[in-house]
């Protein structure tokens, strides 16, 4: 009788490992196909991945982000005296290296302006971060001259020359060329960036509008940084030109006080 009741048990176990080696079978087989299926998943998601990065890239390199063809921003900090001026510059960056669109308004009178990102990128970033900071609001035009030079020169929150954003920066942009012996020509219309005499890395916020051809000598460092154009309205000046400068003089503060509302680019 006891060994039949052994025997029993004996088969009871047989029975239960059995049952258990095929449950653990069958985890063991959920276990292989999880990890090949997790091994699969990391695979198709780095691919994915892997697409998606070169798909970016080529979007913002190739595609219609960024033209092959775009310029060449600037990598290193502006600098004043061989020093960095800090974070307050505006990174070259900003300019996309395109052309930007917009509107100026002086004496209530619309200026319909472009901005060349291609050919002045730290120009046209430092022009349209102010721009869009509001710094040029009710900004006065503190100088015009009318003899030899033909320019209206804005920009500074001063109001007589020696104002500027705080920070200062260069090199020189876009300069126009003339042959051997000859002055360069600035072109009715152009937008340059003002600066100190012999001083490469003086530019901040002042610029000037070119009214009329203007032929302005280099000095040692060069020309001065033409960054856009005044494509529409320009003739809406006139009237402050004629009334002249201040005093009867040809480069002076303008005797009708010219002011700049706003300044809106896109």
């Amino acid at each position: 009788m006891a060994k039949k009741k052994n025997n029993n048990l004996e088969a009871a176990a047989k029975k239960s490992l059995k049952s258990f080696e095929a449950k653990q079978n069958v985890a063991d087989h959920r276990i292989a196909v999880r990890a090949k299926d997790n091994r699969l998943a990391i695979i198709v998601t780095s691919a994915v991945f892997v697409f998606a990065l070169v798909s970016q890239l080529v979007y913002f390199n190739f595609g219609p982000g960024i033209s092959p063809t775009a310029c060449i921003t600037q990598t290193t900090p502006p600098v004043v005296g061989g020093r960095p001026t800090g974070a307050t510059v505006p990174d070259a960056s900003l300019s996309e290296c395109r052309d930007w669109n917009g509107s100026m308004t002086i004496n209530n009178k619309k200026l319909d302006i472009t901005l060349h990102g291609k050919l002045a990128p730290q120009a046209v970033a430092n022009f349209v971060d102010l721009s869009n900071i509001g710094f040029y609001k009710l900004n006065n035009c503190h100088r015009l001259t009318t003899s030899g030079i033909f320019v209206l020169q804005c920009g500074d929150p001063n109001g007589d020359g020696t104002g500027g954003p705080g920070y200062s920066w260069g090199p020189i942009e876009n300069a126009p060329k003339a042959a051997e012996g000859k002055t360069p020509t600035y072109k009715k219309g152009w937008l340059a960036m003002a600066r100190q005499s012999n001083n490469g890395v003086s530019m901040g916020s002042q610029f000037f509008i070119v009214y009329a051809d203007s032929n302005i000598p280099d000095d040692v460092v060069g020309g001065y940084t033409v960054f856009g154009e005044v494509t529409n309205g320009l003739s809406s000046l006139d009237s402050i030109i004629n009334d002249g400068v201040a005093g009867g003089k040809s480069d002076g503060k303008p005797k009708t006080k010219t002011t700049i509302q706003s300044i809106t680019v896109k």
